[in-house]
């Protein structure tokens, strides 16, 4: 198990060394783009609803991360994070194919046990199987066992 661990944080840790720009689709807690804005620097911009002015850009000023309404759509994301139920999985994918992204990222915010937790990345097996192979079908990559705000601390 520990090597399935290592693995999914080596490359979880290679997609953001290589990601300038998020768009974060629901979360589990504030950390997520506080973590990816305030402390890898990225991009980040927060869908936080279904209309088409609902974005919402995280960043740093004066040492702080702060938001201020974007106002309208992307026009391009290096990455997508969710916390969305699989349902949702294949519109999200089209959304990042539209966006040029390489990777999506989801996040169930549960444990093993089935309780929630802000870090929790556990997935039943062959949901997370399936979601690989939707993305891949995509010609995205997947990530869905490393929680992005603790792995957006370790990238340089």
């Amino acid at each position: 198990m520990t090597e399935a661990v290592t693995t999914g944080t080596a490359r979880a840790s290679r997609i953001l060394a290589q990601t300038r720009s998020v768009l974060v689709i629901d979360w589990p807690s504030r950390d997520v783009p506080a973590a990816l804005a305030g402390v890898a620097g990225l991009e980040v911009t927060v869908k936080g609803g279904p209309g088409p002015t609902d974005y919402t850009v995280w960043e740093v000023s004066d040492g702080e991360v702060v938001t201020r309404p974007l106002g309208r759509a992307l026009e391009h994301a290096d990455l997508v994070y969710c916390h969305r139920p699989f349902s949702e999985l294949p519109s999200i994918i089209a959304m990042a194919q539209g966006l040029g992204a390489r990777a999506v990222w989801r996040q169930s915010g549960l444990t093993s046990t089935g309780a929630k937790a802000p870090d929790g990345c556990w997935m039943p097996p062959g949901e997370s199987q399936q979601g690989r192979e939707l993305t891949a079908a995509a010609g995205l990559n997947y990530i869905d066992d490393v929680y992005i705000a603790g792995a957006a601390r370790t990238v340089p």
